[in-house]
């Protein structure tokens, strides 16, 4: 069957991780959700429906895929799937008669007919999810549709286990030298995955996958159940359970469950834990990320501009794409910045909230008017890893910029500028 996943308005509830790319493209496990989307639906074709302003850059990179194309959508039934939504463990039998599939009252999938998708478009998405779950027959979807950005971190140990052996099979050779804790049949290494003598896998709690062309210097330390993406470098690293490292990152220090997107870059020693860190951002050395608080009691993490109680003791921080960090900065238990934000050490914790396009300065929170030397920045540190910025992603960066403006300069109107302890 033919299936089309689509953005409704939860995804604002996901930033800034969903700010630059679809929420399907999010990682969880050893893949983004979309993977895990099409494994358990088997579907025979693909289409989108996404925000508008990132409709290009995902033409873009999915040449393959019908994005917006509402005569598509139109023109046969149609399994619509909720972007957002972390599918059961196992794939689905058969696809049933038209119908919604619900958790908790809101559609994770839905099966529509062609005369019912004649009036779907993407300013009418929600009313006809509304109209579609009050009219048509109701299953239970089972699985987990996703709210917020720390749901992420709660699901990836488990969805690791899932999907190992599963995504897709790498072959496990014995290394010289990589000393296996635990069964060593979780252990599972591509043959173009390098591993230096005097590494430690751990994996009596969980799977260690390690991706094709990742390089594990020796004196890491890998705790299942995590993964290593693609290319990705561990210099000397301590990664923790629960951990997915997306492609092509550099990873030293100490890494705890936690998902880095991709491209992303903490060389040196510090600590990440229960976080999710997006593409392109630099962690300075000595950068450290509270995941507990010192009454281990419950974080609260600011969601368009509202306190949101996790429920949750263990919660580190959520860092948009191309955002920096300076050497020894210090970021409170749920913590979030937007993109392109650059954080400077005040030898105290810095604000849980940084707009996108801002930077905390001398403890004062200054918003960047300078998108070109920005651009110019992104561009030179995507080209050090072979990768383009192309005007399809920078466009979204500008679409980006103008479209944050408003929150970002009430909040720099309205936050008291950091004080800072004087020397005695």
């Amino acid at each position: 069957m033919r299936l089309c996943l689509f953005e409704d308005g939860g995804v604002a509830n996901l930033e800034p991780l969903t700010l630059t790319r679809p929420v399907f493209q999010l990682l969880c496990g050893l893949g983004p959700l979309a993977g895990k989307h099409c494994r358990y639906f088997r579907p025979t074709s693909l289409g989108v429906l996404v925000r508008p302003y990132l409709a290009p850059l995902v033409r873009t990179l999915f040449p393959s895929i019908r994005v917006n194309d509402l005569d598509w959508l139109r023109s046969d039934t149609t399994l619509l799937v909720n972007g957002r939504w972390l599918p059961p463990a196992d794939p689905l039998d058969e696809v049933p008669g038209p119908g919604v599939a619900l958790i908790d009252g809101d559609v994770a999938w839905a099966v529509i007919g062609p005369q019912r998708l004649t009036y779907l478009s993407l300013n009418t998405l929600d009313d006809c999810l509304a109209t579609w779950k009050a009219t048509l027959p109701k299953r239970p979807a089972g699985g987990r549709l996703l709210t917020y950005p720390w749901q992420l971190i709660e699901e990836n140990a488990a969805q690791i286990g899932q999907d190992y052996g599963r995504l897709r099979p790498l072959a496990t050779a014995d290394r010289p030298g990589c000393t296996v804790v635990g069964p060593r049949e979780r252990l599972r290494l591509d043959p173009t995955a390098q591993l230096d003598p005097l590494v430690v896998a751990d994996t009596r709690g969980g799977p260690v996958v390690v991706d094709q062309g990742a390089v594990v210097h020796a004196f890491t330390r890998l705790e299942g159940p995590c993964y290593v993406g693609p290319g990705t470098h561990l210099l000397g690293a301590k990664v923790r359970a629960g951990t997915s490292l997306g492609p092509n990152c550099r990873v030293g220090g100490e890494v705890e469950a936690s998902i880095f997107q991709g491209h992303a870059n903490k060389y040196h020693d510090g600590f990440v834990g229960h976080s999710y860190v997006g593409e392109w951002v630099n962690l300075g050395a000595g950068t450290q990320v509270s995941d507990l608080r010192n009454d281990y009691g419950q974080v609260t993490v600011t969601i368009q501009g509202e306190a949101v109680e996790t429920g949750q003791t263990k919660v580190g921080s959520f860092l948009g794409d191309h955002t920096k960090t300076g050497l020894g900065t210090l970021l409170n238990t749920g913590t979030v910045t937007g993109i392109f934000c650059q954080l400077l050490p005040t030898g105290r914790f810095l604000p849980k909230y940084v707009p996108s396009f801002c930077s905390v300065w001398n403890g004062q929170l200054a918003p960047h008017d300078d998108l070109a030397a920005l651009l110019k920045t992104a561009e030179r540190v995507m080209r050090r890893r072979g990768v383009a910025l192309g005007p399809a992603l920078a466009e979204v960066y500008r679409s980006l910029h103008r479209q944050t403006a408003t929150a970002r300069y009430r909040a720099v109107s309205e936050r008291p500028p950091l004080r800072l302890r004087r020397p005695a």
